[in-house]
């Protein structure tokens, strides 16, 4: 009995209901994780589709062809920007080539004509007149836009013009009388010209770099001239005046293109001034020569009519056309750039010339010639460069 009662009495002490047990957590469904995650995502990235307690496949897809999209976009833009750049080299390359190319002709067959014919005040005429006619029909057929220009304007142009006239002229001048390749080398001075001038009538004083650059130059050209085979004071002159005229015509171009909002591109700009300078050489032309471009007053005086009328057209649009590509390069490049490519211009047209016209040159004229060239080369270097201020 003692036994039984033992028992019964250890039975009920361990009762589930007497011993409390802990609760076993609940599970969160899987559907429920996974929306809580999506919530969390989106707080930093673009909305993915859920289906189904999983992330839709598409969105995925989406997502990655949208982050390689963007990347396709920079290397497309970044071969457009190189194919751009390679064109734009290409052209500018282009440019310079035609601009020596028509300088050489145009040196040429100048000095051609003006052998056969030394009359340069008719040649710089006629080579003016080919230059309105093609400004004229270039504006006509709509190769430049047309300018709309005031009579102010005019007015502020005309010694512009006059000046160019009178370069040219001169130009034509020395031609006539010297080697192409002396012209050239005494028309290295520009530079020395423009420093005098600029601070004389602009206030522009040079710095002590550019002052130095000028001492090659000027020794340069003395020691060519010293020793140049075709020299003669008409033809040295000559050049020096289409020094100051054309580096004059540089400093009253600054004055007329002081205001932006009534300024003129450098291409109309000398379209108009070729045009002017036409108007008023020919009534000078015809009071100093009279006319002696007809074939009557030619075939008197024993030269070859259509061979001269072909030489003088030719060398007319190229004394033309290498103006305005000279104008085109200076629109898409530093000045001091077309310095430089300017520099380089006239030793080639230099050395062609002594090659074409196999003219005498001595070793001290070619280091004369040499050292001034070097010198112009110096001077467009130095010149951007600026004085510090304090």
């Amino acid at each position: 009995m003692n036994f039984l009662a033992t028992m019964q009495s250890a039975t009920l002490s361990v009762r589930p209901s007497s011993v409390p047990l802990t609760k076993t957590p609940k599970l969160t469904p899987l559907r429920s994780q996974i929306k809580l995650h999506a919530l969390s995502f989106n707080a930093t990235r673009p909305p993915l589709s859920i289906k189904n307690g999983r992330l839709g496949l598409s969105a995925v897809v989406r997502a990655a062809s949208e982050s390689g999209a963007g990347a396709g976009d920079v290397k497309v833009e970044e071969a457009k920007e190189g194919a751009g750049s390679l064109m734009k080299t290409l052209q500018l390359g282009s440019l310079f080539g035609l601009w020596y190319l028509f300088n050489i002709y145009f040196n040429i067959y100048n000095k051609q004509v003006l052998k056969a014919f030394p009359h340069p005040i008719t040649i710089t005429t006629v080579q003016f007149a080919v230059g309105t006619v093609l400004s004229i029909f270039m504006w006509t057929v709509g190769i430049i836009k047309k300018p709309k220009i005031s009579t102010s304007q005019l007015v502020a142009i005309l010694p512009l013009a006059v000046v160019h006239t009178m370069g040219n002229l001169f130009t034509n001048m020395s031609l006539g009388k010297v080697a192409v390749s002396f012209t050239h080398t005494i028309k290295a001075m520009e530079p020395f010209f423009s420093v005098l001038l600029s601070a004389l009538f602009l206030g522009e004083f040079p710095s002590v770099w550019v002052v130095l650059s000028l001492i090659p130059i000027v020794g340069g050209v003395g020691l060519a001239s010293l020793t140049e085979a075709s020299f003669n004071w008409a033809g040295f002159w000559s050049a020096m005046a289409s020094n100051v005229t054309f580096q004059s015509r540089n400093v009253l171009s600054k004055k007329v293109m002081v205001k932006r909002e009534e300024s003129l591109d450098n291409i109309s700009l000398f379209s108009i001034i070729t045009i002017m300078s036409f108007f008023l050489l020919a009534p000078i032309t015809f009071f100093v020569d009279g006319v002696k471009v007809t074939p009557t007053f030619l075939e008197a005086a024993g030269l070859n009519v259509k061979q001269l009328y072909t030489k003088s057209l030719i060398a007319a649009l190229c004394f033309h056309a290498y103006q305005q590509v000279s104008y085109m390069i200076l629109s898409k490049v530093s000045p001091v750039t077309h310095s430089v490519g300017n520099c380089v211009k006239r030793v080639v047209v230099i050395v062609t010339s002594v090659l074409f016209f196999r003219t005498p040159v001595s070793p001290i004229n070619s280091l004369g010639t040499g050292i001034a060239l070097a010198g112009v080369f110096l001077y467009s270097r130095v010149k951007k460069i600026k004085p510090k201020t304090a």
